[in-house]
């Protein structure tokens, strides 16, 4: 879909400023340049990411009208890809997902810091350095944090033999496994709608649709993986040889991920930062939904990080977007990113502790001339407005203290009251038509959004709202403002998008799952009211988990609930289950069913084995 025009108040606010950023930025995305792929990436058939549908981004064209000009130049410099030597020992391969992967020379083989989304993904970069640099195995892979863009891509460049067989070791911080569970699998579906809002993978790339995603250019289509980690680092200082290779490790837990590490690499004078510096603003709550971050830790864990690392530091790579390289740059980028979170935290509280509510400090708080002065401080991926919200959210939740806010209708009733206070649809739409035609497009967002919910047939309404989502995509320096507005806009022209891959994405996570978070994900899709006076009992033995606390557990269905205990069983239930886990997992991920594996006699029962149906088919774990 090409969009419209833009009109002429967004070609005004549009306009460019005049302001130059760095221009050794460019220097950076290409310094150390030796290949790229020039084929797109598939996996068995199913089309991945195609880095060359970007090329509109390096044709050296004027900025378009319909993108904001600071976001369209940092999308260019995104949109370099391929493979680059970082520095003697390290390279990288950027821009064939939302991540970069980095590999590290070993004595005998490669580390690999953060192994992309996808399988394909990884795979092709793996298969591109290889072409290259020749063959290496991986002896260890480290996950930074426990987002899926620094995980999934794992089965790419090792296997569950290789690390079961000690070939290969898998690193991660404290908690890293509860974390990916819980928000892959718990929050799954809702995150993975949401997510697309985020990201706009449905969006055709071109100057009126997707033209980035802050922290890279685009995310690949397919479902992320996970080997569970067989290393976890448990404190700040810890070091650790890799294959030859020196790291001392920095937890950085509840900063851009519940469970996150930064590390150094004496050896390469090589800091690398994960995913808590970028060349932008982050997100203190992502759009699609997440925990709320602290940015107050954040910003002191860089700042531990500037304390421990910055003297013996001369570069610094991440998760995303470009390295940076000398001493005296890695402690001004170090130092501006540290105090952008810390300007966010503390002038946030200070005007919630002046008596304004979110949405009003939001209005009032700006970045100064110190953070709008420099590309990696403004929000090209999280956003000033929403991240004042998200402060004000973590500390006093999404209460804003007026008590005509404690139980509000739901948008379709409000909409239709709306409506009628209006005097009826059409003079609703007569004032929001003047409105856009003022360029006011948030007034006409709201006014129109009652409408829509209202009466969401009305094509009318449809239309308007989708011309004024389009003309505020334009307009934003966020990429994910940028992203969720066109899609907002695509789903009202062209209806909600076909969602597939959010089952195939939960279900290639499961085999990681410890037999607890299998219960937890049971529990949320149990459907309440359909189970009211029913109660179940049923003992579980796992006989791959013998010797271990996990051999033996309850699982219960009580006030429409389930609950699991561990270590022991009930001699009340109803039935004991002797299986494996590695069956319970297989069970849950649909590729068998808990009737044929004990017609088969995988499965055991002693007792009456209807109570153990009946949680399954309440809960039906559709993950």
């Amino acid at each position: 879909m090409v969009g419209k025009p833009a009109s002429e108040h967004t070609k005004v606010a549009n306009r460019p400023d005049g302001r130059i950023f760095d221009p050794l930025d460019m220097e950076r995305v290409r310094r150390g340049y030796i290949a790229s792929l020039d084929e797109p990436i598939v996996d068995d058939g199913r089309f991945v990411l195609d880095a060359a549908r970007y090329d509109f981004l390096r044709d050296g064209r004027t900025t378009p009208d319909t993108v904001n000009p600071h976001l369209w130049r940092h999308a260019t410099l995104n949109a370099h890809h391929g493979l680059f030597e970082v520095t003697d020992g390290v390279w990288q391969v950027r821009g064939y997902d939302i991540s970069n992967i980095t590999f590290i020379k070993g004595a005998t083989g490669w580390i690999v810091v953060d192994p992309l989304t996808t399988t394909a993904t990884a795979r092709a970069s793996y298969d591109l350095i290889t072409r290259h640099l020749g063959h290496r195995p991986v002896v260890s892979v480290i996950y930074t944090h426990s987002h899926a863009d620094h995980f999934g891509g794992v089965f790419g460049v090792t296997s569950d033999e290789d690390v079961l067989a000690g070939r290969c070791s898998v690193i991660a911080p404290e908690g890293f496994l509860a974390e990916t569970i819980g928000e892959n699998i718990i929050a799954g579906p809702a995150m993975a709608r949401r997510a697309t809002y985020q990201f706009g993978p449905f969006l055709e790339p071109d100057p009126t649709g997707h033209v980035d995603c802050g922290l890279g250019t685009s995310i690949p289509i397919g479902a992320p993986g996970l080997i569970a980690p067989t290393i976890e680092i448990h404190r700040t200082g810890e070091e650790m040889v890799v294959d030859g290779v020196r790291i001392v490790f920095q937890l950085t837990p509840e900063t851009e991920a519940p469970a996150e590490m930064n590390f150094f690499f004496p050896d390469f004078g090589a800091l690398c930062m994960a995913e808590n510096c970028s060349h932008t603003m982050h997100n203190l709550v992502p759009i699609r939904g997440a925990l709320v971050r602290n940015s107050l830790r954040w910003s002191k864990y860089i700042n531990e990080a500037i304390e421990m690392f910055a003297d013996s530091t001369t570069l610094l790579f991440a998760s995303h977007n470009w390295p940076r390289w000398g001493a005296a740059d890695v402690r001004e980028y170090l130092t501006l990113q540290r105090d952008l979170y810390r300007y966010i935290h503390d002038q946030t509280m200070r005007h919630a502790n002046k008596g304004l509510v979110a949405t009003e400090i939001a209005e009032v708080m700006s970045l100064p001339p110190e953070f709008l002065a420099h590309e990696h401080t403004r929000g090209f991926y999280g956003d000033l407005v929403h991240n004042v919200k998200a402060v004000y959210q973590r500390y006093l939740s999404w209460y804003d203290a007026n008590p005509a806010n404690l139980h509000k209708y739901p948008p379709s009733e409000v909409g239709k009251r709306y409506v009628a206070l209006a005097g009826g649809m059409d003079s609703l739409l007569e004032h929001a038509q003047s409105a856009f035609d003022a360029g006011d497009y948030r007034w006409v967002a709201e006014l129109v959004n009652h409408a829509v919910f209202a009466d969401p047939t009305n094509e009318r309404a449809r239309n308007l709202q989708a011309d004024t989502l389009e003309q505020l995509g334009y307009q934003s320096e966020s990429s994910t403002f940028r992203n969720a507005y066109l899609m907002g806009t695509k789903e009202l022209r062209d209806g909600p998008p076909k969602l597939t891959q959010g089952a195939r994405r939960a279900r290639s996570m499961i085999r990681a799952m410890t037999i607890e978070q299998v219960f937890d994900t049971i529990a949320v899709r149990v459907k309440a009211e359909d189970v009211g006076g029913v109660s179940a009992v049923v003992n579980w033995t796992f006989t791959d988990m013998a010797g271990t606390q996990d051999e033996r557990w309850i699982l219960g269905l009580s006030n429409r609930t389930l609950y699991a205990t561990r270590g022991r069983h009930d001699s009340k239930a109803a039935v004991t289950v002797t299986m494996t886990r590695a069956l319970l997992l297989a069970i849950v991920a649909q590729d068998t069913t808990f009737v044929d594996e004990i017609s088969k006699g995988t499965v055991t029962l002693d007792g009456d084995g209807s109570a153990l149906l009946a949680i399954f088919e309440i809960g039906r774990a559709h993950v």
